[in-house]
């Protein structure tokens, strides 16, 4: 046996040969290493790389799908709230579309003012009992303590005739859908620096 420094045979003691990834393509260090016999890859390895890779690409392409799975699903829920909104307000016009057809009947008759305002009178009556029916409610807001909530305030008054902040002109109805303001009312406020 000849002499050594020792060098050799602590590179291959501390060397777990199992578990040693494969050299790079292209590494010289590594390709010098395999030649002179330090680093031999065992038999099997190629096998078990062989292996490896199959797996990955086995779970690659089961992320794939599932992604793609994912994506389908998100597309038919937003489809489904589409279809179920389009739904909803095709029920809504369904209610409507007798008062369109009063109002069409109003317009086209011949009768005296009195007459033609009672009809329109009637239609707009129709028209608040659906609206009614669909969950709409009027805001009140004349003699109502303003309230930012529900009221925009258009003008503000100097007034000792009302209270301060008191509404004492409605502009605009506001309207409310199940509790959830759809629009303010908009009001003119009385400002009395007295009360």
């Amino acid at each position: 046996m000849g002499k050594s420094n020792g060098k050799q045979e602590i590179e291959t003691q501390g060397l777990d040969l199992d578990h040693e990834l494969p050299p790079a393509e292209g590494d010289e260090s590594s390709q010098s290493k395999q030649g002179s016999g330090v680093a031999s890859e065992p038999a099997g390895g190629d096998a078990e790389l062989q292996k490896v890779k199959a797996e990955r690409d086995s779970l690659l392409d089961r992320l794939a799908r599932a992604q793609a799975e994912f994506e389908n699903a998100r597309r038919r829920a937003a489809k489904e709230q589409q279809d179920f909104r389009d739904f909803a307000m095709a029920d809504a016009i369904k209610s409507l579309l007798p008062v369109v057809d009063n109002f069409e009947r109003a317009l086209q008759s011949k009768s005296e003012a009195l007459e033609f305002r009672a009809g329109v009178d009637l239609i707009y009556k129709q028209l608040r009992d659906v609206l009614t029916k669909l969950g709409v409610q009027p805001i009140e807001a004349k003699g109502q303590q303003f309230d930012p909530h529900v009221h925009e305030a258009i003008e503000m008054v100097e007034t000792s005739n009302a209270a301060d902040h008191e509404v004492l002109e409605e502009w605009q109805r506001g309207y409310k859908f199940k509790d959830r303001l759809l629009r303010p009312a908009m009001v003119k406020v009385a400002k009395n620096p007295e009360k």
